[in-house]
């Protein structure tokens, strides 16, 4: 039964008649006591004024061992009471209430930040300001115990949902006298001072207040008038009805939560006999609502309007009882259920174990690694199948919820997964090789010649041996592809890995075991993932190999790499050796200088020197055109581009070592094709195709080429020649021709209507694409012609040029400043390196004493200030090869004569002539036939590289082999006057 219902019974005798008083008085004799007996237990004892009052439902015999405590309690309390007065102690017990307390016409205002305080209820309240305490002291010691305590408002500005926590509290404690007025609520409670410990102070609610007007400002004093609620009518059925309605919610609540039975008690005993007023005073202390529903309900004094406004807070806090039971339910069915679940999954896997029916975890764990195993034993090193019988036997040992577990059944998984001794049958025929490396790359004769060269000493031997091939060569010449080539050709199976910027030993040579998260290395990685011991490993990049604080990648490939030593790889990880020696690694680079010496030491360079417009040409033909035209779903009948445009764009467009840029320019000459088409209304997808007409067939009806052909304008002319022009401008611009079938391909017996529909539903949409609207497709040219003179002028003279995109011709320039006796210097423009700076200087030296002994009487150096610039000053330009050069053009400038026509030349010249070797002849032979140069002058060292070079690439030059550079005096000055001689 609601405890409520004794205090019910008060206010309607007749409906509550039946129930006996005395057992009433005992239901609430037992929380009275508790709630005065835990007034003494200081800070947290006096928390049940707020909304978290938390009260145990203790069972009848707890509620009489409580009410025997807090009965002795009490009578010591009314002993304390007696004397505690006298020694000036906080008692905790309620102070008897001052029979004068309408006379209380002036209180201090205590502002309160949480919640309002109503009548009959208690509330700890701490006071920081030091002053406010003390006069509250003072009122206690002056038998006038009451203070007011108003609710504070919100700041401007702020969202009253939110709580605003300590900083609101910190700001009320700043304000005073009117600012804190401002902010407070005019109607609060008179509340009496029951007990000061500290800075807490506990006050008990009498009856409201509104504020009149400011007596003091610090501490707050306000003039207040007492207020009583609006006369009603007992008897009203409404606020009858209404009462009934909170009293029934209310022993739901109660019924639901055990946190506000002890209220009631609490209230009755300071307040007296329920009556309506106080019964919706009641309801809104209980409830959880927000402070200022509660404020409204404080501030009303009609007593109707006051339940009406308690029925909907009390109706809300019953709905949060349900949804907290419901929560409280849900999550216990769920614990249970789990428990349940987990207890009825252990005793099931006991009863399989017992009746052989299933293994545990690790009994499974090892007999799917013994089955891997089982099948290479015959092939897996000894040493190998040893550690994995211990790690096996160590797996039984450890418990399956240990790290130690999981780190040995990884390291098993990885040592079992590899495939020991499982080599893929290789293909040794040289012809079969052939033909691959001819399908996939265009020249490029001595690489395909060296890896038909190892195929064939495979097949002699019987076997292969794993070796290091580094193909070098500038980007876009197709290193990585032909690492893929290479590997089809021998039937291996192919795997790359790039180390560019690669800094951590530990991608190469694996983590230690008791890292967490550890990994093998690349190389263990990639035999996992080709499940061969053989595969042709590309290693990408070599060239640009990182070095940070976790060691040196590149002297970890050394072990990797050399043939004498990966014989016994070791991983860090796997910590048992491993058998590389019969992996073939190719390695790419664009510059072997990049690569520590160590390491260079154990390939065999290919070098890739770059394409000629020629093999650019049938590259772009066969490759890269028909896998473009291919790939943008476009059919060969619809497209034409033609040689000339294809020359145009290499030489304009593409004029780099590599294809890789030709290839991304003819992709965007295709795309824009596929959208011209698209916007002509051509589609290519498989329904279209039913559309064509056989020999055999009706023609059909109109179909979309009929649409396509509706705005051509066909003339007579245009159906003789078989040629439909479209109208539309942007056909024009594309150069885009329509043609239509001959006449004999018609089916005979039709008439001459039917077969003129006939050819134009078989009229094919083709654009062309040519030199003269190339910059329709790609733009504008990016590359001007590299031949800037015709006939060099005097102080002019091509070189050539290595550089890690390919080939390049160059000018130098020599001009004269200034000439005056004495004053021989030389000024270097072009961002020349520190070797190029060094060679003009030893050609100036050079230059002077040919000079001497060619024209004595000629003081040009000793008496001219010379300017020498290399042109394209934002590239930076450094290596010894252009002495020579710079030779001749301050020779030239010297005798004012201009050099040979169509002549370039590279070498470095020392002090006493002689011209040194120099690298890059495939590169710069390339170069010199790009800008039409005939003749070239290279050092007699370089024979050798320009004999090993392609006959297309040497067809149609003029190369002079020199040692000094007399040689060269004579064929860039004398051979003209010799020509005009003659």
């Amino acid at each position: 039964m609601l405890r409520a219902a004794a205090a019910a019974a008060a206010i309607f005798p007749a409906r509550f008649a039946a129930a006996p008083a005395v057992a009433a008085a005992e239901e609430l004799r037992s929380p009275l006591l508790r709630v005065l007996g835990t007034l003494r237990g200081g800070r947290g004892s006096v928390l049940l004024g707020r909304r978290a009052r938390f009260c145990s439902n203790s069972s009848a015999s707890d509620s009489e061992a409580v009410a025997a405590a807090a009965e002795a309690e009490a009578k010591a309390e009314d002993a304390t009471v007696a004397e505690g007065e006298a020694d000036g102690k906080a008692s905790s017990a309620i102070v008897p209430t001052n029979p004068q307390i309408e006379d209380c016409l002036s209180v201090v205002a205590l502002p309160l930040p949480h919640r309002p305080l109503f009548p009959g209820f208690y509330m700890p309240v701490y006071v920081k300001d030091q002053k406010l305490l003390q006069a509250l002291i003072e009122n206690r010691k002056r038998s006038a115990p009451y203070a007011g305590a108003f609710l504070v408002k919100d700041e401007e500005g702020t969202d009253p949902n939110i709580v605003t926590g300590s900083d609101s509290e910190k700001s009320i404690d700043d304000l005073k006298g009117k600012d804190l007025l401002k902010r407070l609520h005019e109607v609060g409670t008179l509340a009496q001072i029951t007990s000061i410990q500290g800075d807490q102070v506990v006050l008990l609610g009498h009856r409201r207040l509104r504020i009149t007007e400011m007596v003091e400002e610090d501490p707050l004093t306000v003039k207040v008038d007492h207020l009583k609620e609006k006369p009603y009518n007992k008897d009203d059925d409404v606020i009858k009805a209404t009462s009934f309605e909170v009293i029934s919610t209310l022993r739901e609540v109660l019924r639901a939560s055990s946190l506000w039975k002890d209220h009631v008690q609490t209230y009755t005993q300071h307040i007296g006999d329920f009556n309506y007023p106080r019964l919706a005073d009641f309801g809104a202390a209980i409830s959880g609502a927000n402070k200022f529903l509660c404020q409204e309900v404080l501030e009303e004094l009609d007593v109707y309007k006051r339940l009406k406004l308690t029925l909907e807070l009390v109706k809300k806090e019953m709905e949060i009882s349900k949804l907290q039971q419901s929560i409280a339910k849900a999550i216990e069915e769920k614990i249970s259920g789990d428990q349940r679940r987990y207890l009825l999954n252990e005793q099931l896997k006991a009863i399989k174990k017992e009746l052989g029916l299933e293994t545990d975890d690790k009994t499974a764990l090892s007999a799917k690694f013994r089955e891997r195993i089982e099948s290479k034993k015959d092939k897996c090193p000894s040493h190998v199948l040893q550690v994995i019988e211990e790690e096996l036997t160590k797996l039984q040992l450890l418990e399956a919820s240990s790290s130690e577990f999981n780190v040995t059944r990884n390291y098993l998984d990885w040592l079992t997964v590899l495939p020991w001794g499982n080599y893929s049958d290789e293909n040794f025929d040289v012809h079969h090789a052939q033909k691959i490396l001819d399908e996939d790359h265009y020249g490029l004769s001595d690489v395909k010649e060296r890896i038909l060269e190892f195929i064939a000493v495979g097949k002699l031997r019987g076997t292969s041996q794993g070796k290091i091939i580094c193909l070098s060569g500038p980007p876009g010449v197709g290193k990585t592809s032909i690492g893929r080539s290479i590997a089809r050709a021998l039937n291996r199976q192919f795997y790359r890995f790039s180390v560019g910027g690669l800094a951590d030993v530990a991608e190469i040579k694996g983590h230690r075991r008791t890292y967490v998260g550890a990994m093998p290395g690349k190389m263990v990685q990639c035999l996992k993932s080709v499940g061969t011991a053989n595969p042709l490993v590309l290693i990408d990049e070599i060239d640009k190999l990182g070095r940070g604080h976790s060691g040196d990648p590149a002297s970890a490939l050394l072990e990797l790499l050399d043939p004498e030593q990966n014989v016994n790889f070791l991983d860090h990880y796997l910590d048992v050796p491993i058998d590389l020696s019969k992996v073939l690694f190719v390695c790419t680079a664009n510059v072997i200088e990049m690569i520590p010496n160590p390491l260079l030491d154990r390939m065999e360079i290919i070098a890739i020197a770059g394409y000629i417009t020629d093999e650019k040409m049938h590259i772009a033909r066969d490759y890269l055109e028909k896998n473009t035209r291919e790939a943008c779903g476009i059919k060969p009948e619809q497209v034409e581009v033609t040689e000339a445009a294809l020359l145009a764009l290499i030489e304009n467009y593409c004029r780099e070592a590599g294809v890789r840029n030709l290839q991304k320019q003819i992709e965007k000459i295709y795309r824009k094709i596929a959208l011209q088409l698209v916007r002509q209304g051509v589609s290519n997808e498989p329904d279209q195709e039913a559309l064509s007409i056989t020999e055999n067939e009706e023609p059909s009806n109109a179909t979309e080429k009929d649409e396509i052909l509706k705005d051509a304008a066909v003339e007579d002319a245009s159906v003789t020649s078989n040629m439909i022009n479209p109208a539309s401008e942007e056909a024009n611009e594309l150069n885009i021709t329509t043609e239509a079938p001959k006449e004999d391909s018609v089916s005979e017996g039709k008439d001459t209507d039917g077969a003129k529909e006939d050819a134009a539903d078989k009229a094919i949409k083709k654009v062309v694409v040519d030199s003269s609207n190339l910059g329709d497709f790609v733009g504008k040219p990016v590359f001007q012609a590299e031949r800037i003179y015709e006939q060099t002028p005097v102080g002019v003279v091509m070189g050539l040029a290595w550089t890690a995109m390919g080939g390049s011709t160059l000018y130098i320039e020599t001009t004269k400043v200034e000439e005056g006796e004495g004053k021989g210097a030389l000024v270097l423009t072009g961002q020349l390196g520190d070797v190029m700076k060094e060679s003009a200087q030893i050609a100036q030296t050079v230059g002077r004493a040919i000079l001497l002994e060619k024209n004595p009487d000629n003081q040009f150096f000793a008496n001219s200030k010379l300017h020498l610039h290399v042109p394209a000053g934002a590239t930076p330009k450094d290596g010894p090869s252009a002495g020579c050069t710079m030779i001749t053009s301050m020779l030239s400038l010297a005798m004012g004569k201009p050099v040979k026509k169509d002549l370039a030349m590279t070498g470095e010249v020392t002090l006493t002539g002689r011209i040194l070797p120099i690298g890059g002849v495939k590169e710069k032979t390339i170069a010199a036939r790009r800008s039409a140069i005939k003749t070239l002058i290279f050092p007699s060292a370089n024979k050798r590289d320009f004999d090993e070079l392609a006959s297309n690439v040497k067809e149609g030059l003029e190369v002079h082999f020199v040692d000094t550079y007399s040689e060269i005096y004579d064929l860039a000055f004398q051979s003209d006057a010799a020509a005009e001689t003659s």
